[in-house]
């Protein structure tokens, strides 16, 4: 169901099912340790004209069908 929703999104979905792998975490005094401080399980980046098209598109995602739950954001552009 998964890799169907994907295909769903079409072109909006430019970098698509991205899972973290051999996470650390690197503290202000320089320290790392293995794992992350959150439960991020993978991100997709999508295109979308607003915020409302991007939330429609994850209140369908069949991870949520699972108990799981979505984090929507929306990306800053940084000046070059």
């Amino acid at each position: 169901k998964y890799k169907e929703w994907l295909f769903s999104l079409g072109d909006a979905a430019v970098s698509p099912a991205n899972p973290p792998k051999d996470t650390r975490t690197v503290h202000p005094d320089a320290t790392v340790i293995p794992g992350g401080t959150t439960s991020m399980s993978g991100y997709t980046i999508i295109e979308v004209g607003s915020m409302e098209t991007a939330l429609g598109f994850a209140k369908t995602c069949p991870f949520l069908e699972i108990g799981g739950s979505l984090e929507v954001s929306e990306l800053m552009q940084m000046p070059a």
